[in-house]
């Protein structure tokens, strides 16, 4: 006989239920012929202004360029290898694949940073600065595309001479935050460099032959401390410091956007250089620095450097897209974010102030909405997370051996680690009344794992996103629902289970108009009258924890 209690139209059901229990670290066999993804009966539809807020993803340095309807994002894997991601979305990173692995030893083994993907002479190039370990032998890098996919093979072209000798290719020099700059039918490279051994940071520009080849001696493109606020921490008894060069162009006009102010402190910001027309790019002179910093940290959004900008899907748009810190304590935890700017009348950027997290945003101007859903299910069985979109540290979620995996210890290693409740959610698709059902295991920590659904406004952060989660807590045996407004939980119902680290269980939602039906191992454990929420998307979060997913599967009811 089952117990029930009404509390504030809530029903509890309280009675202990069978557990499906294979032994611990045991994964059950599938069928071979069980597709790894299916979904079917897809209804296209556009929700009425459809929008996100910061952050975007996890991460640092953001490389995004727009190439035939799409977007690549080109990324560090935790300091030993380069992923280029694919999406039709600017707010979603997309599609990841590891397109380079760094050798055991020399000089490119270790520390590699930033990595930006450009199309030049009909060929994509990755530039990326790395080392051996020590952050003093900091070079840069050339790949080179062996096809025309951004995400295929590349074959390494060695490191650039970024010194004072090209004719000679004597003492290399210290490199970082290469970016190429096509300028009258000619090609230049600009990176942050030292003048020799000292950990000075000054603008460089070199010509080049080729992408793969410095043809002239390096030239410091301006002093580093102009202006108090280019010095670390806006200490004026500190050293300058500029880096991360990016080009950005307007009817004929060329500027180069700069980091400064040291990337480990809440002071990092954005200024300034412009090449004066038609001068020489290899002359000091050409180029005039702005007075003042072009965007810089707030209250909220602190910490805000290394800029990369996108046009919208239809052209109608200009983005920046940039990483802040996470905290005010000096360090690199930091967050991937974007926002819309406009220019002045004269040709200048305008990129306004950094808009604080969960404050919603208009996406960019044609980007595909999410479609209604239809039936989504999958696998696993090919061992990979295509058709999902994660909010979490890089690295910390896996498929493989028939599962994902939230909350792994990332595989690259800990670089900037931290935990911001890991999630995936199903990529571009929504449900209203829906049915979700998986199977779940939590492997260590204890906390929560389990399900989201009418999810919208999704970000990086344990309780940033607006919509319901169902989960299983196994450190208090317990079963929980509750909702999240993008910034605080609330809960709904909290009921006792005999919930056990290392076992499967099956975890149901049910959810018709404001009835919401929590289901383990099929048996209804919660059930609440909540009307918040009614669209949104689906998918699996945890909280502190690791956890397994499989036979993850989506109905509309």
């Amino acid at each position: 006989m089952q117990a029930r209690a009404l509390m504030c139209g809530v029903f509890l059901l309280g009675n202990a239920v069978a557990v499906r229990s294979p032994p611990p670290d045991e994964i059950p066999p599938k069928a071979a012929t069980t597709p790894s993804v299916r979904v079917r009966g897809d209804v296209s539809a556009e929700p009425a202004e459809p929008t996100f807020v910061n952050p975007i993803y996890e991460g640092a340095d953001p490389w995004v360029t727009h190439h035939e309807r799409h977007y690549f994002l080109c990324r560090s894997e935790g300091d030993v290898g380069i992923s280029v991601w694919k999406s039709a979305k600017l707010t979603d990173p997309g599609i990841k694949r590891i397109v380079w692995k760094a050798p055991s030893s020399g000089w490119n083994s270790r520390q590699v940073w930033a990595p930006e993907l450009h199309r030049l002479d009909g060929r994509w190039y990755i530039y990326y600065a790395a080392s051996d370990g020590r952050n003093r032998n900091h070079r840069t890098g050339v790949l080179e595309a062996v096809t025309d996919d951004p995400q295929g093979s590349y074959r390494d072209r060695g490191a650039l001479y970024t010194g004072d000798d090209c004719a000679g290719s004597m003492q290399n020099r210290w490199a970082i935050d290469a970016t190429p700059l096509e300028l009258d039918g000619r090609l230049y490279l600009i990176w942050s460099g030292w003048p020799a051994d000292e950990d000075i940071q000054y603008l460089y520009i070199a010509p080049m032959a080729n992408p793969w080849t410095i043809s002239g001696n390096r030239v410091r493109l301006c002093a580093n401390d102009t202006h108090i606020w280019e010095r670390v921490r806006e200490d004026p008894a500190q050293r300058g410091l500029n880096e991360a060069p990016q080009v950005l162009r307007d009817n004929g006009r060329v500027f180069v956007v700069y980091s400064c102010s040291g990337s480990w402190e809440p002071t990092y910001k954005l200024g300034l250089l412009e090449l004066k027309e038609r001068a020489d790019p290899l002359r000091p002179g050409s180029w005039r620095k702005h007075g003042e910093p072009v965007f810089q940290p707030t209250e909220s959004v602190f910490g805000i450097g290394h800029a990369s900008f996108a046009k919208s899907p239809d052209d109608r748009e200009d983005w920046i897209i940039y990483h802040a810190k996470v905290s005010r304590k000096p360090g690199w935890q930091r967050t991937v974010r974007a926002q819309p700017f406009t220019w002045t009348p004269d040709g200048r950027p305008i990129f306004g102030t950094p808009i604080p997290s969960a404050e919603p945003l208009r996406v960019p101007s044609g980007e595909p909405a999410n479609r209604f859903g239809g039936h989504f299910h999958d696998t696993f069985d090919k061992d990979a997370w295509d058709g999902w979109v994660f909010y979490g540290k890089n690295g910390c979620v896996r498929v493989a051996d028939g599962h994902m995996s939230l909350g792994v210890t990332p595989p690259w290693g800990k670089v900037n680690y931290y935990r911001p409740g890991e999630k995936a959610l199903v990529r571009g698709r929504e449900w209203s009344d829906v049915s979700v059902q998986t199977r779940v295991y939590v492997k260590n920590g204890g906390r929560d794992a389990g399900i989201l659904f009418r999810i919208r406004e999704p970000s990086v952060g344990y309780d940033a996103q607006k919509g319901y989660f169902a989960g299983l807590i196994p450190g208090t045996q317990k079963v929980v629902l509750g909702k999240t407004n993008g910034r605080h939980w609330h809960e709904l119902a909290l009921v006792d289970h005999p919930v056990v680290m290392k076992r499967w269980y099956t975890l149901g939602v049910e959810a018709s108009d404001d009835s919401i039906r929590v289901l383990v191992d099929g048996e209804i454990r919660i059930a609440v009258a909540d009307s918040d929420y009614r669209r949104g998307m689906v998918g699996v979060r945890v909280v502190d924890s690791q956890a397994w997913f499989d036979e993850f599967e989506v109905a509309p009811r």
